[in-house]
């Protein structure tokens, strides 16, 4: 029944930004201009729970140039650049969101680079998506914020890579970024990001081996994630009363 009514969540989500994207489409060009600014700040702000992040934008330094920090809103993108953010690293990716479409438009206006790397909260990445994050790392311009839904998981599991990557920190301190300091719960389905992490550092106490070296050769995605093992009431906690993405 779970998963049923899982799937018809789903549905429902996707039939309703079909929805939103056709009326903005067939909408009159006054109609647009006169209300699209707001049902586009209100789509933001209770569609996807921005009326929080008003409150507490779980903004952290990871280290250096590096920032992390739940889904921003344009004030705060104003404020980045007084700050001297350069690059935004949005791990939601481009969607059809009210929040997003102020970030583009914000970071387009302060000038700021807005780089959409999409990762997931509840799946360990792929071999792929962290050499691409790595490279990531590599190219951007610093200063740098990156950010998902509410700075807790995926924020969390990139500032690990971020960490090690880009500014040398062994996995077993690294992975500090992911911690309940930052609203990360490791006993739900967003554990699987611990999991794949303290996997690493299980292999290397056996046989010795960079993480790069572990996830180009050893690492298999699926086995972890099969063999990962969520807490219920920790997910009732994530998924129903913090509303996590």
């Amino acid at each position: 029944m779970a998963g049923i009514a899982k799937t018809a969540k789903r549905a429902i989500k996707r039939v309703t930004l079909a929805g939103r994207e056709a009326l903005l489409a067939h909408s009159p060009p006054w109609v647009n201009r006169t209300f699209g600014p707001m049902a586009t700040y209100l789509d933001m702000l209770f569609v996807d729970h921005g009326i929080f992040r008003l409150v507490y934008l779980n903004r952290h330094r990871i280290r250096g140039d590096a920032w992390r920090s739940a889904q921003p809103a344009p004030h705060d993108i104003r404020r980045f650049r007084r700050k001297g953010i350069k690059t935004i690293i949005n791990l939601r990716g481009d969607r059809p969101c009210g929040s997003y479409w102020l970030e583009t438009a914000a970071c387009a206006r302060q000038g700021i680079v807005l780089e959409n790397f999409q990762v997931r909260s509840r799946a360990a990445p792929s071999a792929a998506e962290v050499l691409a994050a790595r490279d990531l790392f590599t190219r951007i311009t610093y200063p740098m914020l990156m950010h998902c839904k509410s700075g807790a998981d995926r924020a969390g599991m990139m500032s690990v890579l971020y960490m090690h990557f880009q500014e040398g920190v062994p996995i077993a301190e690294a992975k500090k970024e992911l911690s309940l300091r930052y609203g990360h719960i490791r006993q739900a389905d967003t554990g699987v990001l611990d999991y794949f992490f303290e996997r690493y550092l299980e292999d290397n106490a056996k046989v010795p081996m960079s993480f790069q070296a572990w996830v180009e050769t050893i690492y298999d995605q699926e086995e972890l994630m099969a063999s990962y093992k969520a807490k219920g009431w920790a997910n009732t906690l994530v998924n129903k009363v913090l509303r996590r993405e």
